[in-house]
């Protein structure tokens, strides 16, 4: 048999022409659609295919029968489409809408892909235009939704999928997407049902089953929500949206390496997947590791600049890398972006509340109370501002309404136990221990229960099962913290030995501002001290400041990494000059006019050598308390700072304790006369007396104001912010003696410190 060759373009139309003028329309009108398949802008093919339907008889159904392409090109359209060339989907949406210019089902891409490009308000502009053609076009209905909920027109988006649903009540992706919406507006519940009944439409859509589980997981169903997210990664398993979803949930548990693995595999599934990156970052921050989170929020933001979710996490990581500007940018940033973006305003109050900006910080938690009532972490934080404010029962207010809103708010429980005074039949007590035994929450629930618990016992005097709960949070909270006390023994040792070589020190100029410095162990009194020292009319208190810790890490880490010789004398004298400078610079961006500022830093004793070498004139004020006082009352408290890992283990607390003794003694042979020893019982028992002394040394007359310090009206951001504003009373350096049995091996271990 002779196989007949395939017609030239040119002889197609040449023999389509002459089917024409024979009459035969039909086969023509085939001939002009086939070429018209490979050069939709053929103009001749195109004229020959308006004669044809102007002489056809039955027009009106050959019209809809060519009103869309051939099935061939559509489906090499959606392959542009779904394979994400979305320039080249969009020039053949373009060329096939001149020969097709009703064709809905193009009208109806090209909508999709304007959205896929982000060109949302042009998206709605195309899916109108189809609708204009068919008013009951469901599947535009539920694709427009989707671009005015990415618009934030939530409420319109809903209107849409209702009406998608009406027109096609069994329309999958519609229940599906609208329960997305739902979500958007809080409405978990209603959601739940539209995914439910999106997978009773079709057993098989993952993503119903994925979109599921967030909802699941938002209303705290966490186990359900894993559920559903493996059932979606069972149906399709490289689903990288699930994996995700399934992290987040996994992290929520407490599970936070397998949740890693799912970002993990998330992100190889879909490399620019920047919400994946933004989970991941989350997890690393929980776990402590803020630089590698740091770098996977600049990927989100860099993957999506417009990522809401991503500049606040980014805030968190650059607020606990001391970046406090650049992190509260972020957080204007994703205000900016979400004028409504509740989280953005807690988290900037965080910061603001960080950096001592504590009335900017209550501004910033009432507008997120404003807009999210029901905002328990705003109420706890607000109350942390309260409560440093001296608004006692402002505080309490808040802690109580967080826990109102989530009863199992472990965090707003150690706060308001800070406060509160309990009382045996109180049934807080029993709603803690109800909640620290049920196994929904993670160990850092636990933790802060465990405090929470300890200091409701110790109101009633149960002792034995106050240090039950105790022990258990200092167990907790070692564990999460992962200290090392050689670490920190090797540190101070070879600051001693830098010391031992008795440098001949050129002091800076004469500074117009006397720095009046605070140090000790914590617990030991520097909080009563400031208070007392602030009261007065010619001293500011700054409270803690980070400064010279910084100062002191950043030297000593050069020191270290460049191996300096003991011998280089200039690297000392540059190294004291970047102490003077910069903790200067801290000073002066203060703002205040008293010329004495006071910085209450405990743990500034270990670099007082530098401290004095850069401001010879300071004044150094060691606090010295009861060993077992001091001790017993570090290991009871909860320190929100991750720089105390030593307090959480008695032996470890007591070997810390006898580092600083030894090192106040090397300081003193360094500096002779220049640190001022205060005693804590003398201080509380001879009050006037002690106080006027300390004035004295630091020249200063005693005003009224500081014996009636509880009277002083400023900001204390420490545990102490409660005694202070109570008058001098005795008695609290024997409260060990109420757990002298438990604690045995830390009196052991400090019975020969004098």
């Amino acid at each position: 048999m002779i196989k007949s060759k395939p017609l030239t373009i040119p002889k197609a139309i040449k023999k389509a022409n002459k089917l024409v003028k024979k009459g035969d329309l039909a086969v023509a009108l085939k001939i002009y659609r086939a070429v018209l398949q490979h050069q939709p802008n053929n103009p001749v093919a195109k004229k020959g295919l308006n004669r044809v339907l102007k002489k056809m008889p039955d027009c009106q159904t050959t019209k809809k029968q060519i009103s869309n392409p051939p099935q061939e090109q559509i489906n090499t359209l959606a392959n542009l489409y779904y394979s994400g060339q979305m320039i080249r989907a969009e020039e053949t949406c373009q060329e096939m809408l001149r020969v097709f210019p009703k064709s809905l089902i193009i009208l109806n891409i090209w909508g999709a892909i304007l959205r896929k490009q982000g060109k949302l308000h042009k998206a709605v502009e195309m899916f109108d235009r189809a609708l204009q053609l068919k008013p009951g076009f469901a599947e535009v209905y539920n694709n427009r939704g989707n671009a005015l909920r990415d618009l934030g027109r939530i409420q319109d988006a809903l209107n849409d999928y209702n009406k998608a649903i009406q027109l096609k009540p069994d329309y999958a992706e519609a229940y599906d997407n609208r329960g997305n919406a739902l979500r958007d507006l809080g409405r978990n519940q209603a959601a739940l049902n539209d995914y439910s009944k999106a997978i009773q439409l079709r057993p098989d859509y993952a993503e119903a089953y994925s979109n599921r589980g967030n909802s699941l997981r938002d209303l705290g169903r966490i186990q359900e929500a894993l559920n559903s997210y493996n059932k979606a990664i069972q149906l399709k398993p490289d689903f990288a949206v699930a994996y995700s979803g399934r992290g987040v949930s996994l992290k929520d548990l407490g599970r936070v390496q397998e949740a890693l693995n799912d970002y993990n595999k998330a992100i190889q599934l879909k490399p620019d997947f920047a919400e994946a990156y933004n989970n991941r970052g989350n997890a690393l921050e929980g776990l402590g590791r803020t630089q590698e989170a740091l770098n996977d929020y600049n990927k989100a933001v860099q993957l999506k600049p417009g990522f809401i979710e991503a500049y606040n996490s980014r805030g968190i990581s650059l607020e606990n890398l001391g970046r406090f500007q650049e992190a509260l940018s972020d957080y204007g940033k994703a205000i900016q972006l979400k004028p409504d973006y509740a989280k953005a305003y807690n988290n900037r109050g965080n910061t603001l509340e960080g950096l001592g900006r504590v009335q900017e910080a209550l501004n910033d938690y009432n507008k997120a109370i404003q807009l999210e009532p029901d905002y328990a972490e705003a109420y706890n934080n607000r109350g942390v501002s309260f409560k440093e404010l001296g608004r006692f029962q402002e505080a309490l207010d808040d802690f109580n309404n967080a826990i109102k809103i989530k009863p199992d708010y472990a965090e707003a429980h150690r706060h308001l136990s800070m406060l509160k005074k309990y009382k045996a039949n109180d049934s807080l007590i029993e709603t803690m221990e109800r909640l620290f035994e049920t196994d929904k929450i993670t160990e850092s629930d636990h933790m802060h229960l465990s405090f929470a618990l300890a200091k409701a016992y110790e109101d009633i005097k149960d002792y034995d099962k106050s240090f039950q709960y105790t022990k258990r949070g200092n167990d907790l909270r070692k564990k999460e913290l992962n200290y090392n006390l050689e670490k920190d023994r090797s540190i101070i040792n070879r600051i001693m030995s830098i010391f031992d070589k008795k440098f001949e020190i050129i002091p800076p100029e004469n500074d117009t501002v006397m720095p009046v410095f605070i140090v000790g162990m914590p617990r030991s009194g520097t909080t009563l001290v400031e208070q007392i020292l602030a009261s007065h009319s010619q001293i500011y208190g700054a409270g803690e400041l980070n400064t010279m810790n910084d100062l002191g890490k950043a030297v000593l880490s050069r020191y270290l990494d460049q191996n300096t010789s003991l011998e280089n004398y200039q690297w000392f004298q540059s190294a004291v000059k970047k102490f003077h400078d910069g903790y200067l610079k801290t000073l002066t961006d203060l703002h205040v006019t008293e010329k004495m500022i006071a910085d209450k830093m405990p743990g500034n004793f270990i670099w007082i050598g530098f401290i004095l070498s850069a401001f010879p004139e300071a004044k150094i004020i060691n606090m010295n308390r009861d060993p077992r006082a001091t001790c017993w009352s570090i290991y009871k408290h909860f320190f929100s700072s991750k720089g105390h890992g030593y307090a959480y283990d008695m032996v470890e607390l007591a070997e810390y304790y006898h580092i600083y003794v030894d090192l106040l003694a090397f300081w003193r042979d360094c500096f002779p006369d220049k640190i001022y020893e205060l005693c804590y019982e003398d201080l509380t028992e001879n009050q006037e007396e002690e106080t006027r002394r300390l004035l004295t040394y630091c020249g200063l007359e005693l005003e009224t104001q500081c014996l009636d310090f509880h009277k002083t009206v400023r900001i204390v951001q420490t545990a102490s912010a409660a005694q202070v504003r109570e008058k001098m009373y005795t008695g609290s350096s024997k409260a060990w003696k109420n757990y002298e049995k438990h604690i045995q091996p830390m009196i052991d271990k400090l019975s020969d410190i004098g």
